[in-house]
């Protein structure tokens, strides 16, 4: 019936739909564990302490220190404190807007969202509400 060549054939096709078969399993299995990687995110640890943040403002380094209670923020830069409300829309957004503007671009109220945690920082995305360019940032606990 069968010829020594048609099982040769056979076999050489039985092993490669053996080797798609692996190949489809490994590129799923590499799939399922880089789609299930979530950043940690224990937002509720930073919703009150003191924080510094870093920053580049004409290529020169400055350190914004500020102080967050539930709904209050102080910040204190350049020997000079301002205030603003804090409203959190969930544990990781919430919305900033100064208590005594002293211009119009500080009437503007600003966007927070915690992207990842550690132990002693975390690192935010930001924008002034309604306009889509955003920013990142790193603060870190100091209490």
């Amino acid at each position: 019936m069968f010829s020594i060549l048609s099982m040769k054939l056979v076999w050489n096709l039985v092993i490669f739909v053996l080797m798609i078969l692996r190949s489809i399993f490994i590129a799923v299995l590499l799939l399922m564990i880089t789609s299930c990687y979530q950043p940690e995110r224990n937002c509720k640890d930073f919703k009150n302490g003191t924080f510094t943040f870093t920053s580049s403002i004409d290529g020169e380094e400055q350190t914004t220190t500020f102080v967050r209670n539930e709904d209050l923020e102080v910040d204190y830069f350049e020997g000079k404190a301002d205030s603003a409300s804090i409203r959190w829309i969930n544990d990781c957004e919430y919305i900033v807007k100064k208590l005594n503007p002293q211009s119009r671009a500080e009437e503007k109220s600003i966007h927070m969202k915690i992207l990842s945690t550690t132990e002693n920082s975390y690192t935010f995305e930001y924008n002034i509400v309604g306009e889509s360019q955003k920013s990142r940032g790193t603060a870190i606990k100091q209490k």
